[in-house]
């Protein structure tokens, strides 16, 4: 997949009241990143967030900005937000920036779901 490629996203009510799962398919960089960020600040805020991103080869620094932006935001509307299915790559970015001792992450959708 092309670094360019665009970002497709699926939205899927979660199995509980208060649930959004979005499924993420495509890199996830500035180029890209709008339509997410939008999809994101659409009210009402959920009272879980669950990102799929097992589809997301590629994260740059602004996603990874839009992505950190989101869970403070979540923090302060008490909800909460979990990344499924991070990718070797995109995971030494979590790695790097130490994101992956802050934003929640779980193994499946089904596990995430389970842990509200």
């Amino acid at each position: 997949m092309a670094l360019d490629a665009p970002l497709t996203i699926e939205r899927k009510a979660g199995r509980n009241p208060g649930t959004r799962i979005l499924i993420l398919n495509g890199p996830l960089t500035l180029r890209n990143m709008f339509e997410l960020q939008a999809e994101l600040r659409a009210d009402p805020q959920p009272q879980l967030s669950i990102l799929d991103l097992s589809g997301v080869p590629y994260m740059d620094s602004a996603g990874m900005g839009m992505l950190i932006n989101h869970y403070v935001h979540c923090q302060g509307c008490a909800s909460r937000v979990v990344t499924v299915g991070v990718s070797p790559r995109v995971m030494e970015l979590f790695k790097l920036t130490k994101v992956d001792g802050i934003i929640p992450r779980a193994e499946t959708v089904e596990a995430a779901e389970s842990s509200n």
